[in-house]
């Protein structure tokens, strides 16, 4: 086995390391809200939501994934040890905030490990503006998106419930919170997966593995299956947060912010964008919360939630920096 080849393994088994500390981080996003409304106990949730998160292989398309792969960084500037030294930026990032609970987001750690690796290596000119200008609007739009289409569709629950008692909203809900949970496992996998599919193609071009940035089959039933096996494991830190201590959550509103924030997720995979999960739902449980009224939301826990937001890129990014450093250090040596 040559010395390119085994470097090649190591770094697709990092990316489905990161993918599945992903679904592990990220399993709260996934279950918080039907766990917080007893609706699922949180280990039959999280089967639930791995089950949805494998399945939806092969339904979006890797538009996400090119995204990833060639639409941030110059590949011409990118070699393995860049992407390796990406990936540790991302995970060492995600497992600091799953320890100290706060539910940030595993793709702009990525995003930001991969940048900061990058400029590490040859500058600011490896950076494409363009595809960097189109994620930070995205990292607006999607949890604001979110927090008014779970704000909108608790209205109409209302409205349409309105002759109904709570206990009877929710026996409807408590079924209806099944299908949603679905959907939005369903939204996460096809997004997020391919984040780690960009990752994993870009290396096989940049080895000479591949010519161009097509995903392989066996790279995207990889990507999924990792996905799904770290959200089997759970993230029952970040689920308190998400779930409990952000606002208090009924059947009806885990419905809402559930297929808002599904909503919100899959309109940005079909435009190509790899947006945060966790954003998106933390704006749509939000949106569901401030519709009884402005205190219903533990506005501190939100502001500790948005500043974690704020720091991910940067700090990911400085620790994919340090990484890319110290490998070409010791490569060099």
């Amino acid at each position: 086995m040559s010395a390119l080849l085994l470097l090649v393994i190591v770094i697709i088994t990092v990316a489905l390391v990161f993918d599945f500390i992903n679904g592990f981080h990220d399993a709260a996003n996934s279950v918080a809200t039907i766990v917080a409304t007893r609706v699922l106990s949180p280990f039959q949730a999280v089967v639930w939501a791995a089950f949805w998160n494998f399945i939806s292989a092969f339904s979006f398309g890797t538009g996400v994934a090119k995204t990833v792969g060639s639409g941030l960084v110059d590949l011409r500037y990118v070699d393995e040890y860049v992407i390796l030294a990406g990936l540790m930026g991302a995970i060492v990032w995600d497992l600091l905030t799953w320890w100290w609970g706060l539910p940030t987001s595993s793709s702009h750690a990525l995003m930001g490990g991969y940048a900061g690796a990058a400029i590490a290596a040859a500058g600011f000119k490896s950076i494409l503006l363009a595809g960097w200008t189109q994620i930070i609007l995205f990292i607006v739009i999607a949890p604001v998106l979110g927090m008014l289409l779970a704000w909108g569709l608790m209205i109409g629950v209302y409205w349409m419930f309105r002759h109904s008692t709570p206990s009877k909203m929710d026996w409807y809900f408590r079924k209806l919170q099944l299908v949603s949970a679905a959907i939005f496992s369903y939204a996460h996998g096809t997004n997020d997966a391919q984040k780690t599919m960009g990752i994993i193609t870009a290396v096989l071009v940049t080895a000479g593995y591949l010519k161009t940035l097509t995903v392989p089959v066996w790279v995207i039933l990889a990507a999924h299956a990792a996905i799904a096996l770290g959200t089997l494991s759970g993230g029952w830190r970040i689920m308190h947060t998400m779930g409990a201590r952000l606002t208090r959550l009924k059947p009806r509103h885990g419905f809402c912010a559930e297929t808002a924030a599904a909503i919100s997720i899959l309109f940005s995979t079909v435009l190509h964008m790899p947006v945060s999960t966790t954003h998106t739902v933390a704006g749509a449980i939000m949106g569901v919360g401030s519709i009884q009224r402005t205190k219903a939301v533990r506005w501190r826990v939100a502001t500790n939630i948005v500043w974690a937001w704020v720091f991910t890129i940067p700090a990911s990014a400085f620790v994919g920096w340090v990484s890319c450093l110290v490998i070409r250090g010791i490569v060099n040596r």
